[in-house]
Protein backbone atom coordinates (compact mmCIF):
# COMPACT_ATOMS: atom_id res chain seq x y z
CA UNK A 1 0.00 0.00 0.00
CA UNK A 2 1.72 3.27 -0.99
CA UNK A 3 1.62 6.40 1.48
CA UNK A 4 -0.58 8.29 -1.35
CA UNK A 5 -2.87 5.56 -1.53
CA UNK A 6 -4.62 4.39 1.50
CA UNK A 7 -8.10 2.48 1.74
CA UNK A 8 -10.06 2.69 5.22
CA UNK A 9 -12.78 -0.20 5.54
CA UNK A 10 -15.37 1.87 7.60
CA UNK A 11 -18.51 0.43 9.74
CA UNK A 12 -21.38 2.55 8.14
CA UNK A 13 -24.00 1.66 11.30
CA UNK A 14 -21.90 0.14 12.77
CA UNK A 15 -23.18 -3.17 14.57
CA UNK A 16 -26.82 -3.50 14.85
CA UNK A 17 -27.98 -5.52 18.15
CA UNK A 18 -31.19 -7.83 19.20
CA UNK A 19 -32.03 -7.56 22.50
CA UNK A 20 -33.66 -9.95 25.10
CA UNK A 21 -33.09 -7.75 28.50
CA UNK A 22 -29.74 -8.36 29.00
CA UNK A 23 -28.90 -10.16 26.66
CA UNK A 24 -27.58 -8.88 22.78
CA UNK A 25 -26.68 -10.23 20.06
CA UNK A 26 -25.40 -9.06 16.37
CA UNK A 27 -28.67 -9.29 14.21
CA UNK A 28 -26.10 -7.34 11.20
CA UNK A 29 -23.37 -5.75 9.99
CA UNK A 30 -22.93 -3.20 7.59
CA UNK A 31 -19.53 -1.16 6.30
CA UNK A 32 -18.68 1.10 3.41
CA UNK A 33 -15.54 1.37 1.80
CA UNK A 34 -13.88 5.26 1.65
CA UNK A 35 -10.53 5.67 -1.14
CA UNK A 36 -8.35 8.20 0.59
CA UNK A 37 -5.62 9.57 -1.85
CA UNK A 38 -4.21 12.42 -3.51
CA UNK A 39 -7.57 13.69 -4.66
CA UNK A 40 -8.19 15.01 -1.30
CA UNK A 41 -4.91 17.45 -1.64
CA UNK A 42 -6.43 19.50 -4.88
CA UNK A 43 -8.69 21.24 -1.92
CA UNK A 44 -6.70 21.31 1.75
CA UNK A 45 -8.93 22.05 4.38
CA UNK A 46 -6.81 25.54 5.59
CA UNK A 47 -8.67 25.45 8.73
CA UNK A 48 -7.09 22.14 9.45
CA UNK A 49 -3.43 23.32 7.99
CA UNK A 50 -3.63 26.00 10.67
CA UNK A 51 -4.48 23.78 13.36
CA UNK A 52 -1.64 20.98 12.20
CA UNK A 53 1.20 23.42 11.16
CA UNK A 54 2.84 23.68 14.84
CA UNK A 55 2.73 19.69 15.40
CA UNK A 56 3.83 19.08 11.64
CA UNK A 57 7.47 21.55 12.70
CA UNK A 58 7.83 19.39 14.94
CA UNK A 59 7.08 16.10 13.34
CA UNK A 60 9.49 17.07 10.73
CA UNK A 61 12.66 18.27 13.25
CA UNK A 62 12.15 14.72 14.48
CA UNK A 63 11.64 12.80 11.27
CA UNK A 64 13.85 14.91 8.67
CA UNK A 65 17.30 14.47 9.27
CA UNK A 66 19.09 13.11 6.99
CA UNK A 67 21.38 9.75 8.29
CA UNK A 68 22.96 8.79 5.23
CA UNK A 69 22.26 8.14 1.63
CA UNK A 70 21.16 4.57 -0.43
CA UNK A 71 22.32 3.71 -3.71
CA UNK A 72 18.82 1.93 -4.93
CA UNK A 73 15.26 1.47 -4.14
CA UNK A 74 15.34 -1.56 -2.20
CA UNK A 75 13.14 -4.13 -0.60
CA UNK A 76 12.89 -6.88 1.71
CA UNK A 77 11.27 -9.70 -0.33
CA UNK A 78 11.26 -13.56 -0.74
CA UNK A 79 13.07 -15.96 -1.38
CA UNK A 80 16.06 -13.15 -0.76
CA UNK A 81 15.75 -9.01 -0.90
CA UNK A 82 18.57 -6.45 -1.39
CA UNK A 83 17.00 -4.63 1.87
CA UNK A 84 16.67 -7.99 3.70
CA UNK A 85 20.37 -8.52 3.07
CA UNK A 86 21.21 -4.93 4.10
CA UNK A 87 19.76 -5.32 7.27
CA UNK A 88 21.05 -8.95 7.94
CA UNK A 89 24.59 -7.63 7.45
CA UNK A 90 23.99 -4.73 9.07
CA UNK A 91 23.39 -6.80 12.55
CA UNK A 92 26.64 -8.63 12.12
CA UNK A 93 28.06 -5.24 10.78
CA UNK A 94 27.52 -4.25 14.80
CA UNK A 95 28.06 -7.59 16.44
CA UNK A 96 31.96 -5.92 17.13
CA UNK A 97 30.46 -2.70 19.01
CA UNK A 98 29.14 -5.81 21.96
CA UNK A 99 32.25 -7.64 22.13
CA UNK A 100 30.50 -10.31 19.79
CA UNK A 101 32.17 -12.25 16.74
CA UNK A 102 29.23 -14.06 14.62
CA UNK A 103 29.13 -16.54 11.86
CA UNK A 104 25.58 -14.80 10.50
CA UNK A 105 23.02 -12.70 11.18
CA UNK A 106 19.40 -13.24 10.41
CA UNK A 107 16.43 -10.72 9.83
CA UNK A 108 13.07 -11.90 9.65
CA UNK A 109 10.87 -10.49 6.99
CA UNK A 110 8.08 -9.53 8.82
CA UNK A 111 10.46 -7.01 11.09
CA UNK A 112 10.54 -5.10 7.82
CA UNK A 113 7.73 -2.90 7.70
CA UNK A 114 8.46 -0.20 4.49
CA UNK A 115 10.92 -0.11 1.63
CA UNK A 116 14.19 1.92 1.28
CA UNK A 117 13.78 5.04 -0.78
CA UNK A 118 16.88 6.06 -3.38
CA UNK A 119 18.77 9.01 -2.13
CA UNK A 120 18.68 10.30 0.67
CA UNK A 121 17.48 8.55 3.86
CA UNK A 122 15.99 10.26 6.92
CA UNK A 123 15.11 9.24 10.15
CA UNK A 124 11.45 8.82 9.46
CA UNK A 125 12.49 6.63 6.29
CA UNK A 126 14.16 4.19 9.17
CA UNK A 127 11.53 4.12 11.56
CA UNK A 128 8.96 2.89 8.53
CA UNK A 129 11.26 0.43 8.15
CA UNK A 130 11.75 -0.47 11.65
CA UNK A 131 9.06 0.72 13.62
CA UNK A 132 8.94 -1.95 16.71
CA UNK A 133 10.65 -2.04 19.83
CA UNK A 134 12.73 -4.83 18.54
CA UNK A 135 16.60 -4.95 19.50
CA UNK A 136 19.80 -6.46 18.83
CA UNK A 137 20.30 -9.58 20.12
CA UNK A 138 23.15 -12.60 20.06
CA UNK A 139 22.57 -16.24 20.85
CA UNK A 140 24.86 -20.08 20.06
CA UNK A 141 23.18 -22.38 17.76
CA UNK A 142 24.60 -26.01 17.60
CA UNK A 143 25.06 -27.11 14.33
CA UNK A 144 22.54 -29.43 14.32
CA UNK A 145 20.02 -26.94 15.38
CA UNK A 146 21.35 -24.36 12.86
CA UNK A 147 20.25 -27.10 10.21
CA UNK A 148 16.64 -26.96 11.23
CA UNK A 149 16.47 -23.26 11.48
CA UNK A 150 17.39 -22.94 8.03
CA UNK A 151 14.97 -26.09 7.21
CA UNK A 152 12.51 -23.82 9.23
CA UNK A 153 13.84 -20.74 7.09
CA UNK A 154 12.79 -22.66 3.51
CA UNK A 155 9.79 -23.50 4.84
CA UNK A 156 8.14 -19.96 4.31
CA UNK A 157 10.07 -19.46 1.45
CA UNK A 158 13.34 -17.68 3.54
CA UNK A 159 14.02 -15.03 5.24
CA UNK A 160 17.13 -12.19 5.80
CA UNK A 161 20.50 -14.02 6.46
CA UNK A 162 23.84 -12.31 5.78
CA UNK A 163 26.41 -12.67 3.16
CA UNK A 164 28.28 -15.78 5.05
CA UNK A 165 25.08 -18.11 4.03
CA UNK A 166 24.33 -20.05 0.58
CA UNK A 167 20.65 -21.55 0.72
CA UNK A 168 19.04 -23.24 -1.61
CA UNK A 169 15.34 -24.57 -1.38
CA UNK A 170 12.94 -26.81 -3.24
CA UNK A 171 10.11 -25.75 -5.16
CA UNK A 172 7.96 -27.16 -2.57
CA UNK A 173 10.19 -25.17 0.30
CA UNK A 174 11.92 -27.98 1.76
CA UNK A 175 16.01 -27.26 2.42
CA UNK A 176 18.35 -28.73 -0.48
CA UNK A 177 21.71 -27.37 0.63
CA UNK A 178 23.16 -24.73 2.91
CA UNK A 179 26.34 -23.38 3.15
CA UNK A 180 28.11 -21.03 5.70
CA UNK A 181 31.31 -18.94 4.63
CA UNK A 182 31.42 -21.75 1.55
CA UNK A 183 31.41 -25.02 4.00
CA UNK A 184 28.49 -27.00 5.05
CA UNK A 185 27.19 -26.58 8.48
CA UNK A 186 29.24 -28.61 11.06
CA UNK A 187 26.21 -30.36 13.04
CA UNK A 188 28.18 -30.69 16.09
CA UNK A 189 29.96 -26.93 16.25
CA UNK A 190 28.21 -24.18 18.09
CA UNK A 191 27.85 -20.90 15.80
CA UNK A 192 27.28 -17.27 16.83
CA UNK A 193 23.93 -15.95 15.30
CA UNK A 194 23.19 -11.99 15.35
CA UNK A 195 19.28 -11.20 14.98
CA UNK A 196 16.51 -9.49 16.62
CA UNK A 197 15.75 -10.11 20.67
CA UNK A 198 12.32 -11.01 19.26
CA UNK A 199 13.15 -14.44 17.70
CA UNK A 200 14.65 -15.62 20.49
CA UNK A 201 11.29 -16.46 21.47
CA UNK A 202 10.67 -18.74 18.59
CA UNK A 203 8.42 -16.55 17.05
CA UNK A 204 7.62 -16.54 13.06
CA UNK A 205 7.96 -19.91 12.30
CA UNK A 206 11.61 -20.01 13.80
CA UNK A 207 11.09 -22.13 16.84
CA UNK A 208 14.93 -23.31 16.85
CA UNK A 209 15.68 -19.33 18.25
CA UNK A 210 14.46 -21.16 21.72
CA UNK A 211 17.08 -23.19 21.65
CA UNK A 212 19.63 -20.81 21.58
CA UNK A 213 22.39 -20.13 24.70
CA UNK A 214 24.58 -17.87 25.53
CA UNK A 215 22.06 -15.20 24.90
CA UNK A 216 23.55 -11.71 24.29
CA UNK A 217 19.98 -9.50 24.63
CA UNK A 218 20.73 -5.67 26.10
CA UNK A 219 17.54 -4.26 26.74
CA UNK A 220 17.85 -0.17 27.05
CA UNK A 221 16.74 1.40 24.07
CA UNK A 222 19.94 2.42 22.46
CA UNK A 223 19.81 -1.23 21.17
CA UNK A 224 16.52 -0.61 19.00
CA UNK A 225 17.33 -1.98 15.67
CA UNK A 226 16.45 1.80 13.84
CA UNK A 227 19.23 2.91 16.30
CA UNK A 228 21.86 0.88 14.30
CA UNK A 229 20.47 0.60 11.18
CA UNK A 230 20.87 4.65 11.48
CA UNK A 231 24.67 3.74 12.97
CA UNK A 232 25.08 1.89 10.03
CA UNK A 233 23.90 4.88 7.38
CA UNK A 234 26.06 7.37 9.33
CA UNK A 235 28.82 4.97 9.84
CA UNK A 236 29.27 4.75 5.70
CA UNK A 237 28.80 8.64 5.34
CA UNK A 238 31.18 8.96 7.59
CA UNK A 239 33.26 6.69 5.01
CA UNK A 240 32.25 8.67 1.85
CA UNK A 241 30.36 5.89 0.87
CA UNK A 242 26.69 5.46 -0.48
CA UNK A 243 24.77 2.51 1.43
CA UNK A 244 24.01 -0.01 -1.19
CA UNK A 245 23.04 -4.01 -1.47
CA UNK A 246 22.73 -6.52 -4.03
CA UNK A 247 20.41 -10.00 -4.69
CA UNK A 248 23.39 -12.65 -4.72
CA UNK A 249 22.39 -15.95 -4.41
CA UNK A 250 21.88 -16.26 -0.49
CA UNK A 251 18.81 -17.55 -0.81
CA UNK A 252 17.83 -19.16 -4.37
CA UNK A 253 14.92 -21.52 -5.21
CA UNK A 254 15.82 -24.42 -6.41
CA UNK A 255 14.87 -24.88 -10.29
CA UNK A 256 11.74 -27.76 -11.81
Amino acid sequence: MSRKTLFLSLFAGVLTFTSCKSHYEVAAVQRSVIMVDARYDVQPDQRAAEFLKPYKHIVDSIMGPVVGRSAKYMTAQRPEGNLSNLLADIMVWAAKDYGETVDMGVYNMGGVRADLPKGEITYGDVLDIAPFENKIAFCTLKGSDLLQLFREMAAVGGEGVSHSVRMVISQDKKLVSVTLNGEPIDEKRDYRLATIDYLLGGTDKMETFKKGTNINSPQDAANNTRFIIMDYFRNETKQGRVVDADIEGRVVVEKK
